[in-house]
């Protein structure tokens, strides 16, 4: 059943994109092989949007979205997780959420306009195994499905080792050059799209403020809006460079929360003005330069709307100051239905219709799909939401997914797969980033270490490595006491001794201290949000590389030897010790 209505899609795409020559040309339409592409030019023009406030939309979008049903419309806003590495293969947590044991019978039994893919869900063992999975999926589908990842980089990097091991947000924010969120992205880009992920749930545009965030912290580019509008900015150009979708999260600010919305329900404090001025930058640029997505945050803003509804069910926040305010007419996504911090009020299956009237058009991972999905039917019956406002989610979609070139996307290759991935020129590309972003944020004059040096901490061993001659006590992320004591005891053999940190909590800081007792030198390498440099003490050199990649290490070695003056510089706050 899944032939017709595609091939109805498909032919009509064809027929248009040969008939309107005059149309402006979308990056990521072309059928070409996925490449490493040379660096982007640092000041990038705004992409083209999926579609424009008013606009009408395109006569192949017309045609597809009069050929659904009322059903298939409904199932255009759900993107699930599919359990399993391979589309034809049962998977018993299938069976037991949608009732058919294989990815692809519940693409083809529900019809979702999209999925994302996760490793957890057992989607990621490697390129040929994931672009198998993706063609499945598609093949699969009656309309080509969008296929998201949550590749953020750094701390949130869901295809792993699969791919260029790029350093986070705040790496690149160091860098103070949107180019470099560019080059990222691009890098980032070509690679998904070469294993058929055609949509990153990327960039995050939240401005952290607050040094005790949860769950932002360096995912962020920094506390400067402007700043960090610019870097997004530049990171939705380099998802459009490298042919697909991007996804600006998380609406209407995530930045100032002391509360990890996977968990609970974060309240934020800012006023109108407020809001305008810190959080709302990032996703005016973003929106500017064509964004496809904004996805929306489960956060309680009781001064942008008063009802004490999160800003995924706001309708003042998502239609009112997203749609209305900032002009957005693109596609609006809700985060994970799965978190805590939108499950707190209402049932499952009444959040889905909530979200949708709010102003939502693509609902992301439902805890119970079959459940909101007939909700938000039942409602599009009832008249609760209405027909039109069901068609206005539905060619937005449509929309992205032609803008986005999914609608005549090739299929992904294994073997050019294997070419882009982890290839020399992303390698090289995202190695000169991570040169730029190390900062010295402390003894830059003490710089270069020399003598007998000991690295220790929880990437001791991988940074030793990367250092001629360097002796190594590696510790968990938590150090032991007997590790503690280890490295206490080598101490006593070295002139300098090297601390890796990331996020520090006690453990660590003891780690710190100790080190700091023997009396020798003291370096903290810092590879996560800088702000754990105000909680340590005793140290006499601090770098900050914002990420555990090895590009990251690699060029914390580069100043730790010499061979790099560090020239990154804080893109948060932070008063050391």
């Amino acid at each position: 059943m899944a032939g017709p209505l595609r091939a109805v899609a498909l032919l009509l795409i064809a027929i248009v994109t040969a008939a309107c020559g005059s149309a402006p040309p979308r990056a990521s339409s072309s059928p070409s092989p996925v490449r490493p592409s040379t660096p982007a030019p640092p000041s990038p023009p705004p992409s083209p949007a999926p579609s424009s406030p008013g606009a009408s939309p395109s006569p192949a979008v017309s045609a597809t979205l009069a050929a659904m049903s009322v059903e298939d419309k409904v199932s255009q806003l759900f993107m699930p997780v599919l359990y399993g590495p391979r589309a034809g293969a049962a998977h018993g947590e299938n069976r037991a959420r949608y009732g058919v044991g294989s990815p692809a019978e519940v693409v083809e039994k529900y019809r979702p306009g999209g999925v994302i893919i996760f490793p957890w869900a057992g989607n990621v063992q490697d390129a040929a195994q994931l672009a198998a999975l993706t063609n499945g999926l598609q093949k699969a589908s009656k309309i080509p499905l969008i296929v998201g990842a949550d590749q953020e980089n750094g701390v949130v990097s869901r295809l792993g080792s699969l791919v260029t091991d790029v350093p986070g947000s705040m790496a690149l924010g160091a860098t103070r050059d949107p180019g470099s969120a560019r080059t990222a992205a691009r890098v980032t880009g070509e690679e998904l799209r070469a294993v058929g992920v055609n949509l990153d749930f990327a960039p995050v545009a939240d401005v952290n403020v607050n040094p005790a965030n949860p769950v932002i912290g360096s995912r962020s580019y920094g506390s400067d809006p402007g700043r960090v509008a610019a870097m997004v900015g530049a990171a939705v150009d380099g998802f459009h460079d490298a042919g697909v979708g991007a996804a600006a999260k998380h609406f209407p600010g995530h930045g100032d929360t002391k509360v990890d919305s996977h968990s609970g329900l974060p309240v934020i404090q800012h006023s109108r003005s407020e809001w305008e001025r810190l959080d709302a930058p990032p996703f005016e640029e973003a929106a500017r330069r064509g964004v496809d997505i904004i996805m929306s945050a489960h956060v309680v803003m009781p001064k942008l709307d008063p009802s004490g509804d999160p800003a995924t069910l706001s309708k003042p926040i998502l239609t009112g100051l997203l749609r209305d305010k900032l002009g957005y007419d693109g596609v609006v996504s809700t985060d994970a239905l799965d978190m805590a911090g939108v499950r707190e009020k209402y049932g499952d299956a009444e959040v889905a219709v909530r979200a949708v009237l709010a102003g939502v058009d693509l609902l992301l991972m439902p805890p119970d799909f079959r459940a909101a999905r007939d909700a938000v039917l039942s409602a599009v019956r009832s008249g609760r939401i209405s027909k039109e406002r069901l068609d206005r989610s539905v060619t937005r979609l449509l929309e992205l997914k032609e803008a986005r070139g999914i609608l005549t996307a090739p299929a992904a290759d294994a073997d050019e797969a294997a070419e882009v991935l982890r290839s020399a020129e992303h390698r090289k590309a995202v190695q000169d980033v991570a040169d730029r972003s190390v900062t010295a944020v402390k003894g830059a004059d003490r710089l270069p270490v020399t003598g007998d040096v000991l690295v220790t901490g929880p990437a001791g061993k991988r940074l030793a490595g990367m250092l001629d001659g360097a002796a190594a006590v590696g510790t968990g992320d938590t150090p032991t006491a007997s590790e503690i004591a280890r490295a206490r005891a080598a101490a006593a053999r070295a002139d300098t001794v090297v601390v890796t940190t990331e996020d520090a909590g006690p453990a660590q800081t003891r780690l710190v201290s100790a080190m700091a007792a023997t009396g020798k030198k003291v370096v903290v390498v810092s590879m996560g949000a800088p702000y754990e440099l105000t909680r340590l003490r005793g140290y006499d050199i601090a770098l900050a590389v914002y990420a555990d990649a090895d590009a990251s290490l690699r060029a914390a070695a580069k100043a730790l030897n010499g061979d790099l003056t560090p020239k990154g510089r804080l893109p948060v706050g932070l008063e050391t010790r």
